[in-house]
């Protein structure tokens, strides 16, 4: 075939992203990408959505990802463009995030620029991705595109990486995109699952632990059948908030905190734990010890060992066919003794009504997760950037629906609660969506607000502004560290949010925070919302839960 019958390389990579039924490419095109830039305007099905940073554009593929199971791509340049989505290849691939990463480079094959913004972009990537390759011919692109996609959406889903030089950009090739295959997920092995069976069977005080790898739709479906025919009681991980709605009667709280909490009481007294989706990324939702509980790791995956993880029984497979297999082979047990297990939720919801009940100004967090809880409807999305509100989120925020509290509880990085939020709201814009961010981790994105006002998004932002990183001073306190090196000024974020054509608003009161609130939701637009927040008494409320947990009990 003659050069001019040939298809134009950037050409059938845009081909090969709409055979994996790409929606949007996310990012920050450079001088690199310029082939590819000009093939993406002539798709009719992949939307680019321009961003402020390639970090925010790796925080918005990521969390299509999350939200969808598919895989999010974004676009960066050479050099800097690559290393700015260094943090968000590392989100996706620690929490499990299925993200496509493509980023441009000088010519190989001839370059008269000698080593000018060159580094080893794959090297820097592959120890943060399942997959990163350099392209260095253009017929090999098919085949390339769907690997970086079948390993991006394999469990445990993460990042992948291409590299498209150039000048492989403008080659010419005669060849065709590849159809995605059909696949189903490895069963478990029956004799796992009988070992499972049994030892629930023969415990005296089961309970389950749902993780990151259990949120799958499907998953949920089987979990919560699995519950209406035992009555075993069910606590989840910061990743595994609301897998099960949790205004479910066994429902036991959030393992928000690694030991201490109520629900580690419950942990305690349990005998045989079901821990599922389990990956050690997580904070620990509770610690094994040698002379401790049955640990069953019921997973896509087998359990990597740890200190503090090291389980009796492995049950790998499709977590929602390895839990329907133990649903319709368990026989529930009359002597099974669930009860006492419930009275921890009891105490702890009792508990945690009172400090919601405190309206001080600034806005005590307890109390701000109770406001946001009443004022938003069931299907709404928090997306919580990393601070200690995220605890008081985990802990007090009561989910209803899988993917309505995204956190980040494995990477646990700043700067994309903004981005997050802008995702959900182009993908569900009919439902609420709010991000949540302290002072400093919002700055370290806000420029995405622009962004956001551009694409016509409805969503809010709430900045918790107490002029420093909050949760480092806490433990800087916790430590017997003086109180230094940790605070800042901030601008007047009203007149800031104005300034990108958003709408501005600053708290004054507890009762105006639910007004506010309340404004923001039912109003149209970008709304960033002030809020002065009080974490004098982190410290002490944590130690009044564990003071309060031994009176109740």
């Amino acid at each position: 075939m003659s050069e001019q019958g040939k298809t134009k390389a950037s050409d059938l990579f845009i081909a090969c992203l709409e055979e994996e039924g790409v929606e949007y490419v996310f990012g920050v095109p450079g001088e690199e990408n310029l082939d590819f830039l000009d093939s993406l305007s002539r798709s009719d099905k992949i939307r680019l959505v321009l961003t402020r940073h390639e970090q925010g554009a790796g925080f918005m593929a990521a969390t299509y990802g999350r939200h969808t199971g598919k895989t999010g791509v974004c676009l960066a340049t050479l050099g800097p463009g690559a290393t700015n989505l260094v943090t968000a290849a590392a989100y996706a691939t620690l929490g499990g995030m299925p993200m496509l990463m493509i980023t441009g480079q000088k010519p190989i094959k001839k370059s008269k620029q000698g080593r000018f913004q060159i580094l080893d972009v794959v090297s820097m990537m592959t120890p943060i991705t399942k997959y990163a390759h350099q392209m260095a011919s253009s017929d090999n692109i098919p085949s390339r595109v769907r690997e970086a996609f079948r390993l991006a959406e394999e469990e445990k889903p993460g990042a992948t990486h291409i590299e498209l030089p150039e000048d492989i950009a403008d080659e010419r090739t005669d060849s065709h995109p590849l159809q995605r295959s059909l696949v189903r997920r490895p069963t478990a092995d029956v004799k796992s699952v009988r070992q499972a069976v049994d030892a629930l069977e023969t415990a005296k005080s089961p309970v389950l632990v749902i993780g990151a790898g259990a949120n799958r739709t499907m998953t949920g479906r089987m979990l919560r059948e699995f519950i209406e025919k035992t009555g075993i009681p069910f606590l989840t991980t910061q990743l595994g908030k609301g897998v099960i709605d949790e205004r479910h009667p066994k429902f036991l709280g959030c393992a928000a905190l690694s030991a201490g909490d109520f629900v580690h009481r419950a942990i305690e007294d349990a005998d045989c734990i079901v821990n599922i989706g389990h990956d050690v990324i997580e904070k620990p939702p509770f610690f094994m010890r040698q002379d401790g509980p049955c640990v069953i790791h019921v997973s896509s995956k087998t359990a990597e060992v740890d200190p503090v993880y090291f389980p009796h029984i492995e049950v790998i497979g499709d977590i929602a066919n390895a839990i329907w297999q133990i649903k319709e082979a368990i026989t529930p047990s009359s002597d099974w003794a669930l009860d006492h297990m419930l009275a921890y939720r009891q105490a702890e919801v009792a508990h945690t009504a009172t400090l919601a009940a405190d309206a001080r100004f600034p806005i005590f967090p307890p109390h701000l997760v109770r406001q946001v809880r009443d004022c938003l409807p069931d299907d709404s999305i928090i997306c919580l950037d990393n601070g200690i509100y995220k605890i008081w989120f985990a802990r007090g925020y009561t989910a209803y629906h899988p993917n309505t509290v995204l956190l980040d509880n494995a990477l646990a990085t700043m700067g994309a609660g903004l981005p997050s939020a802008m995702m959900s709201a182009m993908l569900y814009p009919d439902r609420k969506v709010m991000a949540i961010c302290g002072d400093g981790g919002f700055m370290m994105n806000s420029q995405e607000m622009e962004t956001a006002v551009r694409l016509g998004l409805n969503l809010t932002v709430v900045v918790l502004n107490d002029s420093s990183y909050g949760m480092i001073r806490w433990k800087q306190a916790n430590m017997g560290f003086e109180d230094w090196g940790l605070t800042y000024d901030n601008p007047d974020f009203v007149l800031y949010a104005q300034s990108y054509g958003a709408q501005g608003h600053r708290v004054e009161s507890a009762a105006h925070l639910a007004q506010v609130l309340a404004h923001c939701r039912d109003t149209p637009g970008v709304h960033l919302v002030d809020c002065p927040v009080d974490y004098s008494e982190n410290d002490q409320i944590l130690n009044k839960d564990i003071k309060a947990l031994s009176k109740a009990l």
